[in-house]
């Protein structure tokens, strides 16, 4: 679900998020809120350099006592980070998703690419074809 714990804490004049389960991937703001408000862009961000750089995407541990937890900025972001782990945990590379999909290998990478605008549609699609389904969850945001 890509739900990640982050630490706020006061550092001068600003309030920074950190995400200890993803290097170098941090924010800050006037105020909490502020930084609060940021925090799902860094994460997104931290998560899209692992993905560009073929790394894995860390698990994200439990929840310590002052930690808030974080989420990527939309259910599409979410969708293409999770299809980019499952091919790395099933080993299916593009090009075989591609051909699975009968689409082109371009239109894979636009699928992985967190800056492409995707539908999500075409997620299901490239789940459908690892045999699997694509479900959305919905959650209080308190």
């Amino acid at each position: 679900m890509f739900l990640y714990p982050a630490t706020v804490r006061k550092d001068g004049d600003t309030f920074v998020v950190l995400f200890p389960d993803i290097p170098h991937t941090h924010t800050n703001g006037l105020t909490r809120e502020d930084a609060l408000a940021h925090a799902p862009d860094a994460l997104l961000a931290g998560i899209s350099l692992l993905m560009e750089k073929n790394l894995e995407i860390p698990a994200a541990r439990k929840a310590g006592k002052n930690a808030v937890l974080v989420g990527l900025p939309s259910a599409v972001t979410a969708a293409k980070a999770e299809l980019y782990t499952t091919l790395r945990r099933t080993g299916v590379r593009k090009a075989e998703l591609a051909r699975r999909m009968g689409i082109h290998k371009q239109q894979v990478e636009r699928l992985l690419n967190m800056e492409h605008s995707s539908r999500i549609e075409q997620l299901e699609a490239a789940f459908g074809a690892l045999k699997m389904r694509l479900l959305i969850d919905v959650q209080s945001a308190a």
